[in-house]
């Protein structure tokens, strides 16, 4: 065949330009700007939130109307039924979210897939736990507690039909999780809409007894709870199962693997010990208050009561960190995950400490709300110009939670919890030898937020992410004169 000189080819065809590479699949969540992203990921999650608050409310007005007894049974219940949900939702579901989007984030949806099965065995595992331990222990508690007589009652009648369900609010949490960690926020957080209203309608409807429907008392708003999580599962359990999510759980011959397990529990079991202890902190500095009376330990709920609104708010920038972290850890971004971390935390930190600080500067705005006794109204209002301007701290708090929980690094976080319990238990010791007051208890709660806050950053900060080790440069190239 006879060679083809330069000069034959037309003068077209030389000069034809190359056609332009493929453009790359970009990844919003490791390739957008960080506060745009952060900020609609996290709206869907304030919306959703600030329902659940409007279900506390609604079930607090409609138990009063059933009974006296039965509004002091659901405060000895409560401290169970939300360590239930922020186990298998911040805690367990957040380390669910953190696997499925390392996995995605490093392009292995296969892997990412099989994580989801195992998460919802997980879920499935842990409901039943809860269910066996309540059942069996739960009147014992409640007694520990102070349950006597008709509360006792009451009480342990909630407990029986909520915690029998015990399995649906974990499978519903698993499955929100797997979708925050393909960085899906929407329909989660539109579940967590349509299950408080379906709560508040149903818990309503059987506890109190409307219409052709008799009165089932505490049973009956126990029943309304778990109709509500039963709807959110089956709606999330379509969207999962119908291949319209970016993961579909592997169920048909599920081989368990320890290793899948292992990726989520070492985030999801490490997780769970903050929200107890976070409990435990609540109920030892409660016990501490209860010696100066009724009026300063509701008022102190009543600020309590802000700190649980706004650490929802501080909840949802948290849990939109997640799936962020940890896509940019798991595309080896490590200096994006941190940045990630810091605007999380600068946003929920001023997002709630300028909330509660113009509160704290006219607290009757918030006290008077909720009571017109003048020794309560006097007591919320100490509290709240003293503790609510240190709240931001624990919003930059739960937002390094989650952000630790997106790396993978939970250790950091969950000491710092144990710092803030033994920090309450000794400085509240030491207040009760020395008869102080109720205003420098007031402080000591100031004070352990502060703290909170910033070991919760200064571990984030001070944690590696990312690879133990640090890459090692390639010997072959060096010896044969590729860099220049």
């Amino acid at each position: 065949m006879a060679d083809i000189s330069v000069a034959e080819i037309p003068v077209d065809e030389k000069e034809r330009p190359l056609p332009p590479p493929a453009p790359a699949v970009q990844n919003a969540l490791i390739d957008a700007p960080i506060l745009s992203t952060l900020l609609r990921l996290a709206w869907p999650n304030v919306i959703a939130l600030s329902a659940g608050t409007c279900v506390v409310i609604a079930e607090t007005s409609y138990i009063g109307r059933i009974g006296v007894e039965p509004l002091a049974a659901m405060a000895l219940v409560f401290p169970f039924v939300i360590l239930t949900m922020t186990m298998s939702g911040g805690a367990m579901g957040g380390g669910v979210a953190s696997a499925i989007a390392r996995a995605l984030g490093s392009g292995d949806t296969d892997r990412a897939s099989t994580l989801a099965s195992h998460a919802l065995l997980i879920g499935l595992v842990f409901g039943l736990t809860f269910t066996a331990g309540i059942l069996i222990f739960g009147p014992t508690l409640l007694e520990m507690l102070g349950g006597r007589g008709k509360v006792l009652a009451h009480a342990g009648a909630y407990m029986q039909v909520f915690f029998a369900g015990a399995t649906l609010p974990w499978l519903m949490n698993s499955m929100a999780g797997i979708l925050r960690g393909t960085g899906n926020m929407k329909l989660p957080s539109l579940m967590i809409l349509c299950a408080a209203a379906l709560q508040i309608i149903c818990g309503g409807t059987l506890g109190l007894g409307l219409g052709p429907v008799p009165q089932f008392g505490m049973r009956g708003v126990a029943a309304g709870a778990l109709i509500a999580f039963s709807v959110s599962i089956a709606v999330m359990a379509w969207y999962l199962f119908s291949g319209r999510a970016r993961v579909v759980p592997k169920i048909a011959g599920l081989k368990i693997q320890w290793a899948m397990l292992a990726d989520i529990l070492k985030v999801g079991l490490v997780s769970c010990f903050s929200p107890l202890q976070s409990v435990l902190t609540i109920s030892i500095f409660t016990h501490l208050l209860a010696r100066f009376g009724t009026e300063v330990l509701a008022g102190y709920g009543i600020g309590a009561r802000l700190e649980f609104m706004l650490t929802s708010l501080a909840f949802s920038f948290g849990i939109a960190s997640v799936p962020m972290v940890g896509m940019a850890i798991g595309a080896e971004k490590i200096a994006r995950a941190r940045k990630v971390a810091a605007t999380a935390g600068v946003v929920s930190f001023v997002s709630v400490g300028l909330i509660a600080t113009l509160i704290a500067i006219v607290p009757e705005v918030w006290v008077n709300l909720f009571t017109s006794d003048p020794g309560v109204r006097a007591a919320g209002k100490q509290y709240l110009s003293t503790a609510a301007p240190m709240y931001a701290f624990i919003g930059l708090a739960m937002s390094m939670y989650f952000s630790s929980q997106g790396a993978a690094r939970m250790l950091g976080p969950v000491l710092s919890q144990s710092a803030r319990l033994a920090f309450i238990a000794g400085g509240g010791w030491w207040l009760v030898t020395r008869d102080a007051t109720a205003a420098d208890f007031f402080i000591l709660a100031a004070a352990s937020m502060v703290l909170l806050g910033v070991l919760s950053a200064g571990s984030v900060f001070l944690t590696r992410w990312g690879p133990k080790t640090e890459p090692v440069v390639p010997i072959q190239p060096v010896l044969s004169g590729a860099i220049d």
